[in-house]
């Protein structure tokens, strides 16, 4: 902390970094769209909205554990680092929510929800 304490004066998000975080949670989710894709408008925009939450609440730290498992991180900006984290969190959601819907209507589960 500063001696006037203002350590906490200024937290605006830099603008280039709110971009690449919002861009690599869309990316994701666009990406995951052509592989794999939702059965329902209901299904899509659950998807969609999870998809690009987690992007952009998980994406700095995914970029950084994916950076260090790849051995790159030194190689990467932060915003590269910033958007490949938020695509990678983007897709990962919507491939686990459609896996989940998948397995619910296989065990039976939603047959009497309509879309």
């Amino acid at each position: 902390m500063t001696a006037g304490g203002d350590a906490m004066a200024n937290i605006d998000p830099d603008p280039a970094m709110a971009a690449a975080r919002i861009a690599g949670a869309l990316a994701g989710a666009l990406v995951s769209l052509v592989y794999m894709m939702p059965k329902g408008v209901r299904e899509a925009a659950a998807r969609a909205i999870a998809g690009v939450v987690c992007g952009l609440v998980f994406g700095g730290p995914v970029g950084v554990a994916l950076g260090q498992w790849m051995g790159v991180r030194g190689m990467l900006s932060p915003s590269e680092s910033l958007l490949t984290g938020s695509a990678a969190a983007s897709m990962s959601a919507w491939w686990a929510l459609g896996a989940l819907a998948r397995i619910a209507d296989r065990t039976g589960r939603g047959k009497d929800i309509p879309d």
